[in-house]
C-alpha cells in the first residue's frame, strides 16, 4: 500500500490545494493531509478550525475516502516517518515555488533519504492561488468564493466583522 504525506497550512484550504489532493489521490493508496498546528505566521482558523475545514474538503472529493487528515507539529519529513508515508506530496504554482521547495526537499532528504519528495504543478485555473492570497482579498472585504470550497465561504464569512459584512 503506498501512502503520501501532503502537508501545509491549509489556511484556509483552497482549490488549489484540494487540486493538488485529487491528483494525488489517484497517484497513491492512501493520503494523510497533514495540517501543521504551529507555523511561523499569522493565522485566520485555528488549528482545529483548519482541521474541520479539511476534513470536510477532502470528502468530498473523488476517492476522499483515503484521506486521513490529520494535525502535526515538528518536522515533517518526522511525521511522514510516523505516519507510514514514504513520500511527501508538494504543489508548485511557480519558479519562487519552485526555489522555496527546493531547498526544503534537499533538507528533508538530507535528514530522511528515505522519505521521497513528489511536486505536482499547480494547473490552471489554480496556479495563482494561495491561501495568502486568499485570505489578503478576503480580510479587505473581496469575494474569494470562487477560490474556496462553499464550506470555507462560510467559514471565512463568520470570521468576517460585521462592519465589513456585505
Amino acid at each position: 500500500m503506498s501512502r503520501a504525506l501532503y502537508p501545509g497550512t491549509f489556511d484556509p484550504i483552497h482549490n488549489g490545494h484540494l487540486d493538488i489532493a485529487q491528483r494525488a489521490l489517484r497517484l497513491f493508496d492512501e493520503v494523510v493531509v497533514g495540517v501543521y498546528d504551529r507555523p511561523n505566521k499569522a493565522l485566520l482558523f485555528s488549528a482545529e478550525e483548519r482541521l474541520g475545514l479539511a476534513l470536510e474538503a477532502m470528502r468530498a472529493l473523488d476517492g476522499g475516502e483515503r484521506a486521513k487528515v490529520v494535525v502535526y507539529h515538528g518536522l515533517t519529513v518526522e511525521f511522514a516517518r510516523q505516519a507510514g508515508a514514504g513520500t511527501i506530496v508538494r504543489g508548485l504554482r511557480n519558479s519562487v515555488d519552485f526555489d522555496y521547495e527546493w531547498q526544503m526537499a534537499q533538507t528533508n532528504h538530507w535528514m530522511a533519504r528515505d522519505v521521497e519528495i513528489v511536486c505536482l504543478f499547480a494547473n490552471a485555473p489554480y496556479s495563482f492561488v494561495s491561501a495568502t492570497l486568499v485570505r489578503e482579498v478576503f480580510t479587505l472585504g473581496g469575494d474569494v468564493h470562487e477560490l474556496v470550497p462553499a464550506h470555507v465561504t462560510r467559514a471565512l464569512l463568520a470570521k468576517r466583522p460585521a462592519s465589513q459584512a456585505h
